[in-house]
C-alpha cells in the first residue's frame, strides 16, 4: 500500500510538471466596442438605399399617371392656349357691358363656325375629286400612262394597266377590299376627335368665363408682392399668345391671298379653297407646314395638267422664301419677338412630346418664356466691336465714314 501510494503521488507530480495550469483566455486580447461599431452598416448607406427605392417607385407612379392622364393633360394644355388666345378678345366685349359667359359663348361659336366652313369646303373639294377619280379611272389612267411614255420614252401599254385596275382579284382591288375593314375604326377615331374638341371646348370655356374667380382663389394664397408678379405673368402670356395668333392670322392671310391670285390665273379648280388649304396649314403647322399645305394643290392639279402641277410647285417654294425673309420678320417683330433657331428648335421639341398639337402650343410657349427671362436681371449697353455688330461691314463702314 505505501508503495502503491507513492507511485501515485510521483506520477501526480510528474503530471503536474509535466502540464502546467493554463489561464482560460489568457493570450486572447479583449473585443473592442470600436470594433464592434466598425463592422455596422453606414448610416448613410441604409438612407442611400432607401431614397433609391423611393425614387424608383416614384418615377413609375409618376410614368404611370403620365400615360393615363398624357392624353388628358394635352386637352387642358389646348384649353389654356385658346383661353389665353381668346382673352382679350372676351375683355373688350366685357368692357362694352357684355358678360363674360356670352362673350365667350359668342368668340367659341365663331371660331367653330370658321373652321367648321373651312373643314367643310376642303372636306367637299377632296371628295369630289376623289368621286371624280372613281368614275372616271379609265381616262386617267390612260392619258397618265401616255404622259409617262412621253416624258421618259417608254413603251407601256395603257390597257393593260387599265385591265390590272379593274381585275377584282389586282393588287388595286385587293387594297380596296382591305380598306373596306377600317370604316369602322375610322369612323371611331371621328367620333373620339368629336368628343376631345367637345371636351376643350368646354375647358376653354369655363377658363375664361370664370378667369377673374379663378385668379382671385390662387391669389389669396399669396403676398401682394407675389400677386403683382403673377398677374404680370399673366398678362404676358396673354399678350404672348394673341400676338402669335395675330401674327399667324396675318401671313395666313398673305399666303392665302397670294395663292388665291396664282391659282385663279392658273384657272384650277376650287382655287378659294384650295388657298385657304395653304394658308392656314402652312402658318399654323411649324417647320413641316408648308410642305403638307403644298401636297393638296399640287395632287389636284396634277390630274388636270402636269405643267400646272409644275407651276404651284414652284409658286409655293419662292413664295415661301420671299416670307421668310420678307413678311414674317416684320409682322412676327411687333407681335412675337422670337428667334428663328429658337422657334425652330422650340417646335421640334414640340412634336416630339405631344405631337402636331405641341409643335403648335411650343411657339408660344417659347416666345413666353423667352420674354419671362428676358425681364430677369439687369441689362447694359453693349460695347462696340466687329463681333457684335448687326449691321453688313460694308454699310458699317459707309456710316463709320460720314
Amino acid at each position: 500500500m505505501r508503495h502503491a501510494v507513492g507511485r501515485y503521488h510521483y506520477a501526480r507530480v510528474v503530471s503536474d510538471e509535466q502540464i502546467p495550469p493554463v489561464e482560460p483566455h489568457a493570450d486572447l486580447p479583449e473585443p473592442d466596442n470600436d470594433d464592434r461599431a466598425d463592422k455596422r452598416v453606414p448610416t448613410w448607406v441604409i438612407r442611400a438605399i432607401v431614397v433609391f427605392w423611393l425614387g424608383y417607385v416614384t418615377v413609375g407612379m409618376v410614368n404611370s399617371l403620365w400615360d393615363r392622364l398624357s392624353g388628358l393633360i394635352l386637352l387642358l394644355l389646348i384649353s389654356l392656349f385658346l383661353a389665353l388666345a381668346i382673352e382679350p378678345g372676351v375683355n373688350r366685349l366685357a368692357r362694352r357691358g357684355w358678360r363674360r359667359g356670352s362673350a365667350t359663348a359668342t368668340i367659341l361659336f365663331s371660331v367653330l363656325l370658321a373652321a367648321g366652313v373651312f373643314v367643310a369646303a376642303i372636306g367637299t373639294l377632296v371628295g369630289t375629286q376623289i368621286a371624280d377619280l372613281l368614275q372616271n379611272s379609265d381616262t386617267y389612267i390612260v392619258e397618265s400612262v401616255d404622259r409617262v411614255n412621253d416624258a421618259f420614252g417608254s413603251s407601256l401599254d395603257p390597257q393593260e394597266v387599265v385591265d390590272e385596275f379593274n381585275r377584282p382579284d389586282g393588287a388595286v382591288q385587293r387594297f380596296i377590299d382591305s380598306q373596306q375593314d377600317n370604316v369602322v375604326q375610322l369612323s371611331l377615331q371621328a367620333l373620339n376627335g368629336m368628343l376631345q374638341a367637345l371636351s376643350v371646348l368646354l375647358f376653354t370655356y369655363y377658363l375664361v368665363a370664370d378667369g377673374p374667380r379663378l385668379r382671385r382663389v390662387i391669389l389669396q394664397r399669396l403676398r401682394p408682392d407675389r400677386q403683382r408678379k403673377l398677374l404680370d405673368a399673366w398678362e404676358l402670356a396673354i399678350n404672348k399668345t394673341g400676338g402669335y395668333l395675330y401674327s399667324r392670322a396675318l401671313l395666313a392671310i398673305l399666303s392665302a391671298l397670294f395663292h388665291w391670285i396664282v391659282f385663279q390665273a392658273a384657272d384650277i379648280q376650287a382655287p378659294i379653297p384650295l388657298a385657304l388649304w395653304v394658308g392656314l396649314v402652312s402658318q399654323f403647322l411649324p417647320v413641316v407646314g408648308t410642305y403638307i399645305a403644298g401636297i393638296l394643290p399640287v395632287l389636284i392639279t396634277f390630274l388636270d395638267s402636269p405643267v400646272k402641277a409644275l407651276v404651284v410647285l414652284g409658286f409655293i417654294v419662292v413664295y415661301q422664301q420671299v416670307e421668310n425673309y420678307f413678311f414674317a420678320p416684320r409682322i412676327t417683330a411687333r407681335t412675337m419677338e422670337l428667334h428663328p433657331a429658337v422657334a425652330f428648335g422650340s417646335a421640334l421639341a414640340g412634336f416630339s412630346l405631344l405631337g402636331a398639337a405641341g409643335a403648335v402650343l411650343a411657339l408660344p410657349a417659347a416666345a413666353m418664356l423667352q420674354a419671362i427671362i428676358g425681364e430677369w436681371g439687369e441689362r447694359h449697353d453693349v460695347i462696340d466691336s466687329e463681333l457684335t455688330a448687326i449691321n453688313a461691314p460694308g454699310r458699317r463702314r459707309a456710316q463709320d465714314e460720314t
